[in-house]
């Protein structure tokens, strides 16, 4: 199959109309819900939750994709993408390292998302990268493209949200085998030499990304067609890079609000659980669950939950960026081969990220502007997990979208 675009847009001429129902529902429950927040929990966890609702905006109107921009560089060697988020790396890491080495931003302490590096990491983060392709989407990307009315991805977070479990359920196994000890760069190396070290090797996957699309196009392929609208920055879609620059900044906000960068599955694990002990499973006696953090997060409800309320505000925001676009139509029917990999994905993505200690959010962007070194190791390996979810992508009837060839 070939196609020119990844898009989600129409690439036709002309404004897009808006879907008012939807606008208003998202608007609204965004509204409602940050003056809840406000009153039943407090002003920071309000104002997360509307910071959530712009990173739905934000990776719906830029199109920003983990899932398709490692797909298309690995079946088509198209990186725009991928250079995309070196750029949102680069930019991320001068704003976190010397916030995080100081250790407060505004009057409050802050601290990265490091994690051990090891065994775990590896095989979770090869699982989430197969889990990516077959599900359709990242743990960011299940979220926003369920709230621009993707039913098939209901599917794949509901999946995901098992498969969180059934990881915690088994972690006191995999954090068993060999691991280092959390590790941070800036720690180690000090906020300069972190800083050029990871600087070089953004500038090095850049390069290299140029040179593959080069090498296979003759040229860099622009990543999509903006079409004519009379307001593009309201109605999307946005540049690649606005959408990588936008999420650095919201993950800031998130740092400066909440004491730590953002993340977004140790929410999916915390719903499950919360679900398994309804239906009579003693979630709350597992290694998991017992610590202080952990158990405090199962005991309280589920609105006191950082990134349960940054998760819902995704979702909400994707679907007022999707009313926006005039995009939100759920399709209700879906291909017998599709569902089956949106489950299969789900549950993959789900066990993987608690193995890895995170998804492409908390482990990938968060933990390597955190300075984390499994930040690093999740990014090899995820990758090439990707590289074989690719492939397994035609056997469930999934597209791997590649350019038609161009006459000279």
């Amino acid at each position: 199959m070939s196609v020119s675009s990844t898009s989600p847009f129409p690439a036709s001429p002309g404004r897009a109309g808006i879907n008012p129902a939807p606008l208003a529902v998202a608007l609204l429950l965004v509204v409602l819900g940050a003056a809840w927040l406000g009153q039943a929990v407090g002003w920071r966890q309000a104002a997360l939750y509307v910071v959530g609702a712009l990173l739905g905006l934000s990776l719906y109107h830029a199109a920003f994709g983990f899932t398709s921009a490692w797909r298309v560089f690995i079946a088509d060697g198209r990186g725009a993408g991928l250079r995309a988020q070196m750029i949102m790396l680069a930019v991320g890491v001068a704003l976190f390292f010397p916030v995080l080495a100081a250790g407060t931003l505004f009057g409050t302490p802050v601290k990265g998302l490091v994690s051990p590096a090891g065994t775990s990491v590896v095989v979770g983060a090869f699982i989430f990268g197969i889990g990516m392709q077959l599900g359709g989407g990242c743990a960011s990307g299940t979220l926003y493209t369920v709230g621009g009315g993707s039913t098939r991805m209901v599917v794949t977070l509901l999946a995901f949200i098992a498969g969180s479990v059934i990881g915690t359920a088994h972690m006191p196994f995999w954090t068993s085998l060999p691991q280092l000890k959390p590790l941070s760069l800036v720690n180690e190396l000090g906020v300069a030499p972190a800083l050029a070290l990871n600087w070089t090797v953004f500038a090095l996957v850049y390069a290299v990304t140029v040179a593959v699309e080069k090498r296979r196009h003759g040229r860099l392929v622009a990543a999509h067609v903006q079409p004519p609208h009379a307001s593009p920055w309201l109605h999307g879609p946005w540049p690649l890079v606005a959408g990588a620059l936008a999420l650095v900044v919201l993950n800031f906000a998130t740092l400066a609000l909440s004491g730590r960068p953002w993340g977004v599955t140790s929410a999916f694990a915390l719903w499950g659980a919360k679900a398994a002990a309804l239906l009579g499973i003693d979630t709350a006696s597992w290694a998991y669950w017992s610590t202080k953090a952990n158990a405090a997060a199962l005991a309280a409800p589920v609105w006191n939950d950082v990134t349960s309320v940054m998760d819902i505000g995704i979702v909400l925001g994707a679907m007022l960026a999707a009313a926006l676009a005039g995009r939100w139509a759920p399709v209700w029917r879906l291909p017998l081969r599709s569902l089956v990999a949106a489950v299969v994905g789900g549950l993959l993505l789900g066990y993987g990220a608690r193995l890895a200690y995170g998804c492409n959010i908390g482990a990938y962007f968060s933990g390597i502007v955190s300075g984390s070194l499994h930040g690093w190791l999740w990014l090899v390996a995820a990758f090439c997990g990707n590289v074989a979810g690719t492939r397994l992508r035609p056997l469930f009837g999934l597209e791997v979208e590649r350019l038609k060839p161009t006459a000279c």
